[in-house]
Order: structure tokens, then C-alpha cells, then sequence
């Protein structure tokens, strides 16, 4: 039996909770097809463990975006990125199978497992830091409060405590109460406190950004929005948007394609794909060309 015949399938927890049915489905439709060794990681450090116990399998991850993310970025630190071909079966909520989407990655458990055992690798460009993280998707700074779903992002202040504003104080005499007073004060604190994924969204900064060593916004000049995306044929887009005198009047943007991007300045966060990272005062992110394989349909 060929390698490509033999599979590790490595199903993410979160998946295993979310979706249990498209689990087994797509449990069924690989075993039916090619001889299946099933691995259930109960956190990231075992998922990464089971990575590096594939041998000669061919990978296939069961999971949302951020299981797929894990697997490439813990394969690229491993240095094995380029010589592991990965197979997808996108499982969890609509909203954290983006990613998995925009890369071709078919639908549903039952087509994306067909892909699996009939499709073809396709070799793409990666995007990779100075810190060896790694971009599959967007990168923006600062980073866009709610992008990548509810990806990684921190709960709010209200839900955490959970406690109803409204509902301290009210009736049975409760406002006679210095306690329930200080508690009610204490809730709204927490209301009023932004998050922080949404942080690096309040204003212009000041951020050098640099495109193949030619500098395309300097410190005094304030930025609304740097993306970097569209990673294909070695090469980047990178697109810059300077901040106007007023809401909206923000200067046309610049757009240029470029191999390594710098940015630098006070301290910035960043949101690449689902995760906010940061702060960080400079990081430069380089295109690997076709650094890592992906199966899809032919």
C-alpha cells in the first residue's frame, strides 16, 4: 500500500464538541477509502505531539481554521512544512471555516473528504515573520475588532463578569446597599473597558512601513490601515491607507507588491488570520513561494 493510501487523521477537540456527526461522516468516508490511523489530541500540545508521530502517513485535519493554522505553524517551527503535504476536512461553526474556504478547501465533511482521497496537492506561498509565525490569510494593522469571527478574540468585559448592570440594585431594596452600590459601579467600569482585539482599532498610528526595503509611509505621516494579503507568485499585496483630517477623508490608498514587508514604530499589535499578536515596535514578514502543499480537488 502506497503512502498516499495510509492517512493519520488527526481531529481537532473543538471540532470533535461542535460537530460530532460531521466527524464521524468524515471519519467514515476516509476509512473507506484508504487505511486510517485516528488520533484524538485532547489540547495543543498533544496535537502537535501527534503531528510529529505521522511517519510516512499522509496529515489530515479534522477541524476549524485555527486547528489548520496549528498544524502549519507547528510543522514550519519543525522545519517539515515543505516535505508534508496537508489535507483539510473543515469542521465547526460557519463562522471559523473562512479561512479553510477562501483556500479551496471544499464544503461539508463528505465533499472535503472526497478531495482528500482523490484531489492533488497544490503548492502555495507562505507568509512567515522574523519570530517564525506564519500567515495563511490577512494581516492587518492595527488589528479590525471582530475580524476572523469570534477567532481567538477575548470575551467582553460585561459577559466575563457575569453580572446584568440593569439587574444590581434593582427591587427589594437593594439600592439602600453600599455594596451593591460599589458592585454596580465596578460592572459599568468593566462595560466601559474596550477589548482588547479591538484596541489597536481606536485611531491613526504611526508606523513606518516598508515594501522591499522602499518606504512607503514614514512616522509622520498617521496610518488608518495596513493589509497585507493576496499571497500568490512570490509576492504580496500590500495595501496602505493614510489617515485624513476628518472621518472618511483618509488619502487614496497605496498599493504595491512587494516579497518582505517591515513595519516598524511604537508599539503595534497586529491581527494575522485569527489571533491578534503584539505589541511589538517592528516585524518584518517575508513570502516563502510555494513553501507548503495543500490538497485540493482537481
Amino acid at each position: 500500500m502506497s503512502a498516499r493510501d495510509q492517512l493519520l487523521v488527526v481531529i481537532d477537540p473543538v471540532a470533535r464538541r461542535t460537530d460530532g456527526e460531521s466527524v464521524r461522516i468524515a471519519k467514515d468516508v476516509l476509512g473507506a477509502g484508504a487505511a486510517v490511523r485516528i488520533c484524538l489530541p485532547d489540547g495543543p500540545e498533544d496535537f502537535t505531539k501527534a503531528l510529529a508521530r505521522r511517519g510516512a502517513r499522509r496529515l489530515v485535519v479534522v477541524g476549524d481554521d485555527r486547528a489548520l493554522l496549528r498544524a502549519v505553524g507547528s510543522l514550519h517551527r519543525e522545519r517539515e512544512l515543505a516535505g508534508c503535504g496537508l489535507s483539510v476536512v473543515p469542521v465547526g461553526a460557519a463562522r471559523t471555516l473562512a479561512l479553510a474556504r477562501a483556500l479551496g478547501v471544499p464544503a461539508g465533511a463528505v465533499a472535503a473528504a472526497r478531495a482528500v482521497l482523490e484531489g492533488a496537492e497544490r503548492r502555495l506561498d507562505l507568509l512567515v515573520d522574523d519570530s517564525d509565525g506564519v500567515v495563511l490569510g490577512d494581516l492587518r494593522i492595527p488589528p479590525v475588532a471582530g475580524a476572523g469571527a469570534d477567532l481567538g478574540r477575548p470575551a467582553e468585559a460585561p459577559a466575563a463578569a457575569g453580572v446584568s448592570v440593569s439587574g444590581v440594585g434593582a427591587g427589594g431594596g437593594g439600592e439602600g446597599h453600599a455594596w451593591l452600590r460599589s458592585c454596580q459601579s465596578f460592572v459599568r467600569t468593566l462595560a466601559a473597558r474596550p477589548s482588547r482585539a479591538g484596541a489597536g482599532a481606536q485611531g491613526p498610528a504611526r508606523l513606518r512601513v516598508e515594501a522591499d526595503g522602499v518606504t512607503l509611509v514614514d512616522l509622520d505621516e498617521p496610518v488608518e490601515d495596513v493589509r497585507v494579503s493576496e499571497v500568490y507568485g512570490g509576492l504580496a499585496q500590500v495595501e496602505v491607507r493614510r489617515a485624513g483630517p476628518g472621518p472618511g477623508s483618509g488619502a487614496a490608498a497605496v498599493r504595491v507588491r512587494a516579497r518582505t514587508v517591515t513595519v516598524s514604530g511604537p508599539d503595534f499589535r497586529y491581527r494575522a488570520d485569527a489571533a491578534v499578536a503584539g505589541p511589538v515596535r517592528r516585524r518584518t514578514w517575508t513570502v516563502r513561494p510555494l513553501a507548503w502543499g495543500l490538497t485540493l480537488p482537481r
